[in-house]
Formats: C-alpha cells, structure tokens, sequence
C-alpha cells in the first residue's frame, strides 16, 4: 500500500492508473477505522480495478471545537488495517494541503439541508460538501463508497454530484453492526463500558419501532414508545426521532402503502452522540 500526502504525488500516481485503464475507488473517511470502514473497502476491491482510501479530520463540519479535538485519532494502527484489507492507496493530507486558503463556498441542497443533523448542527453538511468536492476533484474517482449509517449524508453527496455535473457513482453501503446491534461508529470508543452497554439500546429501540409499524399501529403510537423506552435513563438525551419519506426526508404523519420509508434517530448516551437509522419497509 502506498501512502501519499500531497495531492501531486496522489495526481502522479492516480494518471498513471487511469493510463491503463483502471478502475478508480475512492473511500473517504476521518480515520478511527472499524469494520465498517473496511467493508467500504471490500466493496470498492470488488469493483474498481485501484481503492484509494483518504483520512482526513475535516475540521469545517464540526460546529463545536471541542468535539473536533476529541475525535479519535489513531493513524498508525488506520494504515495497518487498510494494508491488511488490501487497500491500494492511502491519502494522508494536512489541513493545509486541503486549505490551502478559506473555503467560503456555500451550497444550496435544498429541503434536505434543513432538517434532522442539518437542523441540529448547522453549516456541518456545507463542511461535508467542502471537503467531499476537494477531494473527489484530487482523486478524481470512478466510484466513491459511503456507509448508509449517516444516510442523510450521502444524500447529501448524491445533490453535490448533480450540482457540480460529477461523473462519479456514489454507492451506498449497509450499516455494519456490533453483535450487539449497534451500528459501527468512531464515537464508539469514546463509549465508557456502561454507556457502551447502554447503546445497545437504539438499534433495539428502532427494531421495536418497525415491528410496531408492521403490526399496524399509528405513528404516534410509535414516536411515544420510542420516548418511553430513552426517557426513563437519564443516561440517554434524545435529540430528534423522526420516521420520514426515504426519498426526501419529509417527516410523515402517517404511511402509505407503495411508499419507502425510513426512521431515523441522533441520541446521545451520556455526552456522546450515535446516529442510526432503519428502513421501515418490511421485517422481511
């Protein structure tokens, strides 16, 4: 695996590829790596002739400074998983390399930039869409792999590419969970042992919600069981639960047959906060 810094040597490398021919992949992510990731990895190799995976702590999607400097970092034992996961290429910026000036650019994504983390947390999704378009613009990818975890996100990335006229197909792939149920996430090792415990509770929660909307009971039948199964624990502070159309991410009041929906809920387990979201389609 070779492990480059700068987006020239990445450029040199990357030509060289599309030269012969080859297939680009590209996987994103802010390091602190776990299974997830790596099976973004796996679905890249599968299809794409070169997987280059990018760690980089983009610091213009956190709204709160604090928990841009406690995100986990571990480069070190990051490239000894990619390397054993067969990952070609790892790009390894400084802010600088990525920043080289401001970033002032704004974007305009609509309906869905205003509501569940767009609402919670304003100006991350314009910082995901800063760092997404740089990065695409020095890998140059044919596909790019995203985790459906932050669903809204590669929503998100889906508009980018239509407003910047990308070649690129984003493929979205299915949340990796613990035995547990809880979904993989990079927050989880900032988990104390009873909070880690106690996280198990949300994919448990959003399992027992499907189960209520296939046994036909209403919605607000559904939102108060879920406030009732977090509210009880002080432990849990629930930021929003939301069942919305999975195309749009409208919030519904009711379901109708024929339509796609998904649940989705931000939920912070003593003063860390997990994401999660499932479809609500079927059991089956």
């Amino acid at each position: 695996m070779q492990i480059v810094k700068t987006k020239t040597e990445l450029g040199r490398i990357l030509d060289g590829h599309r030269k012969s021919s080859e297939t680009i992949g590209f996987v994103p992510t802010m390091g602190a790596l776990h299974a997830g990731h790596l099976s973004l990895i796996a679905a890249s190799k599968k299809v794409c002739s070169i997987t280059v995976c990018s760690i980089f702590v983009n610091p213009t999607q956190f709204n709160d400074k604090s928990d841009l400097e406690k995100y986990p970092r571990m480069p070190e034992k990051d490239a000894e998983m990619l390397e054993k996961a067969g990952c070609d290429i790892l790009f390894m910026p400084e802010v600088s390399e990525i920043y080289p000036k401001t970033d002032t650019r704004k974007f305009d994504f609509g309906y869905i930039d205003t509501v569940l983390e767009a609402a919670v947390r304003p100006g991350h999704f314009n910082g995901v869409a800063q760092v997404v378009s740089i990065l695409f613009d020095m890998v140059k990818p044919d596909k790019a792999f995203f985790g459906q975890k932050d669903y809204q996100q590669v929503m998100i990335i889906r508009e980018l590419i239509k407003q910047l006229k990308l070649k690129i197909e984003i493929v979205g792939c299915p949340i990796l969970r613990d035995a547990d149920g809880l979904a993989m996430s990079s927050r989880n090792l900032r988990l104390s042992k009873e909070e880690r415990t106690a996280a198990a509770l949300i994919p448990k929660v959003m399992l027992g919600a499907m189960q209520l909307k296939e046994s036909g009971r209403n919605m607000g039948q559904i939102y108060a069981y879920v406030e009732k199964k977090l509210d009880p624990n002080p432990i849990y502070n629930l930021d929003y639960f939301a069942i919305c159309e999975a195309d749009t991410l409208k919030e519904v009041s009711s379901f109708e047959p024929g339509k796609a929906y998904i649940a989705l809920i931000a939920c912070f387990v003593g003063n860390i906060r997990l994401i999660d979201n499932l479809s609500l389609n079927s059991l089956s």
